[in-house]
């Protein structure tokens, strides 16, 4: 079915990707490549620089949103019945800020938009909470063939695969240089311009900033406990036995040639061993002070469990170490109030608002007009949601629980045995999204998985931009050009970090690289 010379060139990208780090952990002592696309998908210029220059406006936002904590608690509460988990994160959030607690968190039945308290009080901020807030978030885009880009989620809690983002870009580029017949062969674009990326560097960048700065707060107070030579530390929470550790290690390989040392624990590991130094300093056993935290678990029940653990309920006692974290003075993506700013409720709330609403959280009303054409539709389950499937097509909503990564998600039929299976209580923690249409490419895609070549004519991309702000601030310096010395100066800053594609068939609803059918991928400009 395919050439001597596509076989050779497939085989070429598996080793490359395999000796460049972009693979998935099978054994303690091997690995497979992850599943790419053998050429980028097109995009043009115009829509590209569009997303670009929009999208650190998201993360703005979402940094207000996670600031203002009444408005938390009153988004998240009626969704507590239906969401054991979600109860759970609130709870965590009451803790972490307690100042903020002192009003209600009770929400009328009035329609979502209208239900959320709209001024913004000083005590709706504020609290225990000495953490330095490092946002590192990837926004999820599908550009819909008559929408034009909108918001599939956000995602704030172990938001990766950055690092493997701009390593099948620099496969992609690979290729065109070494098997150019073969790449033109299968590109929608010929001989087309590949579109930088460089996000392992951005976030590393982003992460560097927020934990030198902590390191520097302490320069007298670590030198006066004896860790005046100490490098700074990045703590990264890892899950037991994770497949997905290439991705994690080339970030951590940066950060080190930046100085900063690199730590990896699981919350088990970490029970017990953390303590409070000087002036709220996070001190962690065997390896000292901790500048920045980096949550890769977190985002469900099972990173929280610990069956050695007898002393209380072993998921409270681990999240009580998240809580303990987020008491001091250290960076950490993802806060609580980070990950419940990015659940799928708030989302549907954001996407409810006038532009008018949403300047409540930090943006311009141009700013909020530019986030406004971003949010997709979005609506809340109610009783009445059966009744607006059964007259609709079945293939213009997707029904949303707010568990993250893949299988979290009903389509076409399957949408009303579902609802009807819903319990009234249980309605809050789900939410219909008018479903996206992006064009597939013009023509046949080849992609590789483990190992074999597969023909796909119904290509369509996820376009994820990363973002990184710290404590709402832009977080990647940015060198001017213009300069004439060779020290050139960082003077000025932005949010974007780079991207990630993750394509699928058209026909598959589960395109996650780790978890669905889809494959990484990268972009090239149609025009």
């Amino acid at each position: 079915m395919y050439t001597s010379q596509t076989t050779q060139a497939a085989t070429d990208a598996i080793e490359w990707a395999l000796t460049h780090g972009m693979a998935l952990k099978t054994t303690p002592y091997s690995a497979t490549h992850t599943a790419f696309s053998f050429t980028p998908t097109p995009i043009s210029k115009a829509r590209y620089q569009q997303l670009v220059d929009s999208v650190g406006l998201l993360g703005k936002l979402v940094h207000f949103v996670s600031e203002d904590h009444r408005f938390l608690n009153q988004a998240i509460a009626p969704i507590t019945k239906g969401d054991p988990f979600f109860k759970a994160l609130l709870e965590m959030h009451q803790a972490i800020h307690q100042a903020s607690n002192q009003t209600s968190v009770q929400v009328s039945n009035q329609a979502p938009q209208q239900s959320i308290d709209q001024g913004v009080s000083s005590e709706s901020r504020g609290g225990d909470a000495k953490r330095l807030p490092l946002l590192i978030m990837r926004s999820d885009f599908m550009d819909d063939a008559a929408l034009g880009p909108k918001l599939i989620e956000f995602n704030g809690i172990a938001a990766g695969m950055g690092p493997f983002g701009q390593r099948v870009h620099e496969l992609h580029k690979y290729l065109q240089l070494q098997a150019a017949d073969t790449f033109n062969l299968w590109s929608a674009s010929p001989n087309s311009k590949l579109v930088d990326n460089h996000a392992l560097e951005g976030l590393a960048q982003g992460i560097a900033n927020a934990t030198f700065k902590i390191k520097r707060e302490f320069t007298k107070n670590d030198a006066s406990t004896g860790f005046k030579n100490s490098p700074p530390v990045f703590l990264m929470v890892v899950q037991a036995n994770e497949d997905n550790v290439y991705d994690q290690h080339l970030l951590e390989h940066v950060l080190q040639a930046k100085g900063i040392k690199t730590v990896r624990r699981t919350f088990r590991e970490l029970h017990d061993k953390l303590t409070t130094g000087k002036d709220d300093r996070l001190l962690l056993e065997g390896v000292g002070p901790i500048d920045t935290v980096y949550l890769r678990a977190g985002y469900q029940y099972c990173d929280y469990h610990a069956n050695d653990i007898i002393s209380r309920v072993c998921c409270e006692a681990l999240m009580q170490t998240r809580i303990f974290i987020e008491k001091h003075r250290v960076a950490v993506n993802a806060t609580v109030s980070q990950q419940l700013a990015t659940s799928k409720r708030v989302q549907m709330l954001l996407s409810s608002m006038a532009p008018d609403a949403l300047t409540r959280f930090g943006l311009t009303l141009d700013e909020a007009k530019t986030v406004k054409g971003l949010l997709g539709e979005m609506r809340a389950v109610t009783q009445d949601s059966a009744t607006l499937i059964a007259h609709s097509n079945t293939d213009e909503w997707v029904l949303k629980n707010q568990g993250e990564g893949g299988g979290h998600c009903i389509f076409g039929e399957d949408i009303l045995p579902k609802l009807a299976e819903l319990k009234p209580s249980e309605y809050q923690a789900w939410s219909l999204m008018r479903r996206l249409h992006p064009t597939a490419r013009a023509t046949a895609a080849l992609t590789v998985r483990k190992g074999e070549l597969h023909r796909v004519d119904d290509l369509i991309s996820e376009i994820g931009m990363f973002t990184v702000h710290i404590d709402g601030g832009a977080a990647i310096n940015i060198i001017d050009d213009s300069e004439q010395d060779t020290n050139k100066q960082l003077n000025a800053k932005q949010a974007y970090a780079g991207y990630l594609i993750r394509s699928k068939s058209a026909r598959t609803t589960e395109g996650g690289v780790h978890s669905g059918q889809g494959v990484l991928d990268s972009l090239a400009f149609s025009d």
